[in-house]
């Protein structure tokens, strides 16, 4: 494997810099290399927030921010159409956007045909999150869904990574969260191939 590139998107209170975090212990707990940062503007809730995260099966010298990401991952939709989220995204990337909405109702038709189909998916990661943890906090949702999505990491990793970065209390309602977010997303991936 080469370097793989994640850049999050989110807003201040979402667990965009934990999602990096917990993502970089998963693919250590794999027994590869990771590195996760944040970028921060304004550091107040509900301010716009990135974080990247690199894998590699080899040691990360490069700790510049991530501007040819591999994947995206969208924590917030509203975002959408303010920020260029996709900026530099590979053409064979990957796309997940924190959503109940497809991808033509979020008026991503234009970012669709860009990338290779199966790579752009939703997830209704608050909604899990606000199931299973109580909180509409969509961190480990979404990187359940990336998971099943890209095979990047394992979901046993993210679930083992959540447990080990998250306080014991709120762990298992977000591991939930994630393996609910990876079934999700197996099964829109599974459709839009069956299509």
């Amino acid at each position: 494997m080469t370097v793989f590139q994640i850049r999050i998107h989110g807003r201040g209170g979402q667990g965009v810099v934990t999602a990096a975090e917990v993502l970089s212990v998963a693919a250590f707990l794999e027994g590869r290399h990771a590195q996760a940062f944040p970028s921060f503007g304004s550091e107040r809730t509900g301010a716009p927030v990135v974080s990247f995260c690199r894998i590699d099966d080899v040691p990360i010298r490069v700790r510049e921010p991530i501007v040819e990401p591999d994947a995206v991952l969208v924590q917030d939709a509203s975002l959408l159409h303010q920020v260029d989220l996709f900026a530099g995204l590979r053409p064979d990337g990957y796309v997940l956007v924190n959503s109940g909405l497809d991808v033509e109702h979020l008026g991503l038709a234009d970012l669709a045909a860009r990338v290779l189909p199966g790579r752009l998916l939703t997830v209704p990661a608050s909604e899990l999150a606000r199931t299973h943890a109580g909180r509409p906090v969509p961190n480990a949702a979404l990187l359940g869904g990336f998971a099943a999505a890209s095979g990047v990491v394992g979901l046993d990793a993210v679930a083992a990574a959540i447990r080990d970065q998250l306080p014991a209390h709120v762990a298992e309602g977000n591991v939930a969260a994630a393996r609910a977010a990876f079934a999700h997303v197996a099964a829109e991936k599974k459709e839009l191939a069956d299509a």
